[in-house]
């Protein structure tokens, strides 16, 4: 079996619908026996960073044991709401210390002057939202969580990256989240 990380990326500390789709992710990968650690961003202590001299220094604390879990890892799960259209400023702020040179990026050659350090692991995104799925993917392209699976995640060498929108959380009904729950629960037991 494998091992998943799972990042909970909702920056609300409260139980709501992203919280329990995340739990239902976990149950069902721990059914399937997988080895499972979970990564709660809004309960991990780590500064912005503010230039290229702090990006570039080693993790530590809460950081550092992040990045040992993702390094011995071969999935990532990453539950997240869509704010403002991409990653809200927490969990963003959390891959910016967690994708460091010398963890996630390593030093090229010739044209290409990155390495990427993190292959051999997929990940999939989770994002809820207060519009229908369909729409921003068609009207906005899903640009925001598109940009963070390519600048960030395949960037480091993290692909296959899936995705999976789900839309209109303010108004679904029991029905719907159940559905959601199920869902959650198969890719978990897939470690997709």
């Amino acid at each position: 079996m494998g091992r998943i990380v799972v990042i909970q990326g909702h920056p609300e500390t409260r139980a709501g619908l992203l919280r329990a789709l995340a739990d239902s992710y976990i149950e069902g990968a721990r059914e399937a026996g997988h080895e499972v650690e979970v990564i709660d961003v809004t309960r991990l202590d780590f500064p912005l960073l503010r230039d290229k001299a702090a990006w570039s220094a080693a993790a530590d604390g809460d950081v550092a044991q992040a990045q040992a879990a993702v390094a011995a890892a071969q999935h990532v799960a990453v539950f997240f709401p869509l704010w403002l259209g991409t990653l809200p400023a927490l969990l963003k702020a959390f891959f910016e210390q967690l994708l460091r040179p010398g963890f996630a990026i390593g030093e090229g050659t010739g044209l290409n002057p990155f390495k990427p350090l993190l292959k051999g692991r997929s990940a999939r995104l989770i994002v809820t939202m207060g519009m229908p799925a369909l729409m921003f993917r068609l009207v906005y392209l899903a640009h925001g969580v598109k940009s963070f699976e390519r600048n960030a995640l395949n960037f480091v060498g993290i692909r296959p990256v899936r995705t999976t929108l789900i839309g209109s959380v303010d108004s679904m009904d029991d029905a719907g989240r159940a559905r959601w729950h199920a869902q959650m629960r198969g890719l978990g037991r897939a470690a997709r």
